[in-house]
């Protein structure tokens, strides 16, 4: 068996572990790119305060935005190969395997634009929006993520699902 499959199994088998005691509620609240799509619309009518984080809700939408389009035109700063191959590699295939992803919420992109506390909530949302129909229908070669390294269409998708579903959690209540 190779390190990289060493390292995945190694993941998949401590998640069930983790999960033992948890109460099930870990499955993200998006499981398909419309139910987030549509989530995200619906925000156009209710402009929820975020909680537990310093960020404006406009800088929590550019920043999945951001992780949306890039995926697209590459990561300004990717972690190293070896990075990407070990701990980014068993990173995502522990938070695939548990079905909920867990980061730092107030942690930028590597190498990305600063996010604007001032720009409209509305303006955000469409960039969200164009980000995520752009994603649904693009054709081209996806980029490798910046800490997972690369991933298949599907992988990338369930990324970022689990993303959006992380930062929800900042907009409930």
């Amino acid at each position: 068996m190779d390190r990289r499959q060493w390292l995945k199994t190694g993941a998949l088998l401590a998640a069930p572990l983790t999960l033992a005691g948890c109460q099930g509620d870990l499955a993200a609240p998006f499981s398909k790119w419309p139910e987030a799509q549509k989530a995200v619309l619906e925000l156009r009518f209710r402009e929820p305060k975020p909680k537990d984080t310093s960020w404006a809700l406009t800088q929590i939408l550019q920043h999945l935005a951001q992780s949306i389009e890039y995926s697209m035109t590459g990561f300004p700063e990717p972690k190293s190969r070896f990075f990407q191959a070990t701990a980014g590699n068993t990173a995502f295939a522990f938070f695939d395997a548990r079905g909920q992803m867990s980061h730092s919420l107030e942690d930028p992109i590597p190498g990305a634009p600063a996010l604007d506390a001032n720009h409209s909530v509305k303006g955000s949302i469409q960039r969200l929006l164009d980000a995520m129909d752009a994603f649904a229908t693009f054709k081209g070669e996806l980029k490798p993520h910046f800490a997972y390294g690369p991933l298949s269409r599907e992988q990338y998708e369930r990324a970022h699902l689990m993303h959006l579903a992380n930062h929800w959690q900042q907009l409930k209540g």
